[in-house]
């Protein structure tokens, strides 16, 4: 096993973060490109139009799934439906939508179309009855006209997906992604919620805020897997699944405060 600790102080916030992350298994995942999700079993790699099944105790392939889909982004498992964010990427202007699959039989069951809307949809997840989506710009091949990373933000939905409110990124967490962007996130049982650049190899603690428009960011520390998305083990509490682009692996961590 890995260790890494890390207390960092970041740029101009008198705020210092202190986790210990400590690697509990790996497992190679040639799919595993945008993002995983997890169950009490297995877990998923996700690429741009495929999703991989594999059981969480040996990493042994279950299923497959192969669809028309251009870029799916990250991927979480709510109430035994497999949710992901799709998106037309890297084409302008940006569309979006909602893709719904069944973990069991990897057979698609839904979509929710959210067409040309605040940018390119990265990730989902459900906190008090609402839903969260990050809808993001960029600063390479993939910008949109006149908008850049600034133009990131947070939404909150209704179970319908209408607006209810929404949060910018702070502009030292801009300056950091440049060109990229926010690529997954999550909410913990306990409301903490944590976000995934595209390809550093560390995670951002965030927090809602009480007031105003922008997120508090409140800790970094790193992890061993690349960006993207990941996921909470629900069913392992303080486990996070996460996945290395470049090495094709899936890594599972423990997160300890």
């Amino acid at each position: 096993m890995r260790y890494f600790l890390s207390l960092i102080a970041f740029l101009t916030l008198e705020v210092v973060a202190a986790q210990n992350v400590v690697e509990i298994a790996r497992f190679a995942a040639p799919n595993a490109t945008q993002a995983v999700a997890v169950d009490s079993l297995y877990f998923y790699a996700i690429s741009n139009s495929r999703i991989v099944k594999h059981r969480k105790t040996d990493g042994g392939v279950v299923k497959e799934y192969r669809g028309p889909f251009k870029h799916l982004n990250s991927g979480i498992i709510i109430d035994g439906k497999l949710y992901c964010a799709n998106t037309n990427y890297p084409d302008t202007p940006m569309a979006s939508s909602l893709e719904i699959f069944d973990p069991e039989t990897l057979e698609h069951i839904g979509s929710h179309s959210f067409g040309i809307f605040m940018g390119s949809f990265t990730w989902i997840d459900r906190w008090q009855g609402d839903w969260y989506l990050m809808f993001v710009h960029y600063e390479n091949y993939a910008q949109e006209r006149d908008k850049g990373v600034n133009y990131s933000a947070l939404v909150r939905m209704d179970s319908e997906f209408w607006q209810k409110g929404g949060w910018v990124l702070p502009k030292d967490m801009v300056q950091r992604l440049k060109p990229e962007s926010i690529s997954g996130g999550s909410f913990t049982s306990d409301g903490k919620l944590y976000l995934s650049p595209h390809h550093f190899e560390e995670m951002y603690l965030f927090e809602l805020p009480t007031y105003g428009y922008e997120l508090k960011w409140a800790g970094t520390f790193p992890v061993p897997f690349q960006g993207q998305g990941f996921s909470f083990d629900r069913y392992q509490p303080g486990v996070v699944w996460g996945m290395h682009r470049e090495k094709r692996e899936v890594v599972a961590v423990r997160v300890e405060e």
